[in-house]
């Protein structure tokens, strides 16, 4: 997972000193008054996205073979405890009725 999330990092990175080129060159227009900085940022992050997507499939297929993992490793933990709890419990009613 955190091999995924610095590939996404890093295309994120790429687009911006890429963007970042194409507004200083004046290839891409500027954003408003201050609001320069924002825009590459926002540019770069619209164009990392679908790059990252297409280009991260089988990172990201990866990374989710291994969450649902852990997920299922967590339902069984969750499971095996709520049968322990309910086999304490029908062991304590069951002393408690024979008394």
């Amino acid at each position: 997972m955190l091999r995924y999330t610095l590939m996404r990092l890093g295309i994120f990175a790429g687009c911006l000193v890429v963007v970042w080129g194409l507004v200083y060159s004046g290839i891409v227009p500027r954003g408003l008054g201050d609001s320069n900085g924002l825009w590459i940022v926002l540019l770069s992050l619209v164009i990392s996205a679908p790059i990252s997507f297409v280009v991260l499939r089988k990172e990201r297929d990866r990374a989710s073979v291994q969450v649902a993992a852990r997920v299922d490793r967590m339902k069984a933990n969750i499971d095996a405890n709520r049968a322990q709890e309910d086999l304490a419990d029908d062991t304590a009613r069951a002393q408690g009725q024979t008394s």
